[in-house]
């Protein structure tokens, strides 16, 4: 089973050779390779709420960007959320700080991110482990503070 999902899970994903940022795609590189995912970008207070509530389903290869306007304690849960979801907690320089695998939809228990979060990608539950996804890889978007960024666009 574990060797179809990875199979699944790399026919999904585009592995970038491109040197700039797409818009609409977030990028992860590390120890296990790299992956695109197209992404909504939830960067204003009111997206941000609504996040991806009341959605049945969502591409493999499809994640939300959430970036705040500075680092903070971010949190999460699932209410209204019918997904289940994997959420990686990066820093302002887009490196992960914590994975949170396979949050139970519509559960509200507190999905706490800890300090100095920037941005949230949220992917559908699985894949993280699936990629082999781990604290310290990369991600780079357009939005993503480009003086800071340990991976650059452009």
């Amino acid at each position: 089973m574990k060797a179809f999902i990875s199979a699944l899970v790399l026919s999904a994903f585009s592995v970038s050779t491109v040197s700039a940022c797409e818009p609409g795609r977030a990028e992860l590189r590390g120890e296990f390779g790299s992956a695109s995912f197209t992404v909504e970008l939830a960067d204003e207070p009111e997206e941000r709420s609504q996040g991806l509530m009341h959605r049945e389903s969502m591409a493999a290869s499809a994640g939300m960007l959430f970036i705040y306007e500075r680092p903070q304690r971010a949190t999460f849960w699932m209410r209204n959320t019918l997904i289940p979801l994997d959420m990686i907690f990066l820093n302002d320089e887009g490196v992960i700080t914590r994975i949170h695998e396979n949050a139970v939809p519509l559960d509200e228990t507190t999905i706490d991110g800890g300090p100095n979060v920037l941005a949230v990608l949220e992917i559908n539950a699985g894949l993280s482990g699936a990629l082999g996804l781990s604290v310290g890889d990369e991600l780079r978007h357009e939005a993503m503070p480009q003086n800071l960024a340990s991976w650059m666009c452009g």
